[in-house]
């Protein structure tokens, strides 16, 4: 039986500098940093009170073949990468307190139907979505 999603894997162009990133910038927890050969490094990264999540940081490469590897580093080139969503408390204070640390954004904070969602990137390109929820329905939508 499945019991919740434990990992979710983030395409990086740097393993050093995209952890640097989740943990001094985000405040994520480094969880791995085992390298396993040559080509392949295990780096996972969660956040403090969510230890069962983890992020691996990968570079696209080993063992998936290099035509994947190559599609992956186009998107990821190009700032088009969808990377994770980040629930917030209040997206407005946490979207102002990551831009004042350098976090490039594609979005400031806007009120949606779910509530408040800013749309920032990493230091590889990847979309971080920050979503301050609120209760909704489908017609919320309409």
């Amino acid at each position: 039986m499945i019991t919740n999603v434990h990992l979710v894997t983030v395409y990086v162009n740097d393993i050093d500098e995209a952890k640097a990133f989740y943990t001094d910038t985000l405040g994520f927890v480094l969880k791995n940093d085992i390298t396993l050969s040559p080509e392949f490094r295990w780096c996972t990264v969660h956040q403090a009170d969510h230890p069962e999540l983890e992020l691996a940081l990968m570079i696209p490469g080993p063992p998936m073949d290099e035509e994947s590897a190559a599609s992956i580093r186009r998107i990821m080139a190009k700032g088009m990468m969808h990377g994770v969503g980040l629930r917030t408390d209040n997206c407005r204070k946490t979207f102002d307190e990551l831009v004042a640390k350098g976090v490039e954004y594609i979005q400031q904070p806007s009120d949606r139907p779910y509530g408040v969602e800013a749309v920032l990137r990493d230091n590889s390109g990847n979309w971080l979505v920050l979503v301050e929820q609120k209760p909704y329905s489908a017609a919320d939508f309409d």
